[in-house]
């Protein structure tokens, strides 16, 4: 009976990397990452569950820029504030991989 000694382990391993990958999950909605754009006139801040938190404008750049521009600022913003908040997800994910770099679906 071996075999099913292996399943039982298999599936309590499995267990815990989805309770400890829920925990990781909760604890990266609590921090964030920030991206400047722009010579700092636009900053982005997301947090580790990929949400856009804040986005702040420099008044200069408001009250001088044209529309076009300001929003290309704003996209790149929150494009690289996202990019940076999955590699802060990959980081910590690999913590409980154990630095395997799992690609799991779902996860990613």
């Amino acid at each position: 009976m071996r075999g099913l000694g292996d399943i039982n382990n298999f599936i309590k391993k499995a267990q815990e990397f989805q309770e400890k990958f829920q925990q990781i999950q909760e604890e990266l909605k609590q921090k964030t990452v920030e991206t400047t754009v722009g010579g700092g006139a636009v900053k982005v801040i997301a947090n580790g569950a990929k949400q856009i938190i804040k986005i702040e404008i420099s008044k200069e750049l408001i009250e001088n820029a044209d529309v076009d521009m300001l929003q290309d600022l704003i996209v790149a913003g929150v494009n690289e504030a996202l990019n940076k908040s999955q590699e802060m997800l990959e980081e910590e994910t690999k913590k409980i991989t154990g630095g395997l770099g799992l690609n799991l679906p779902g996860i990613f």
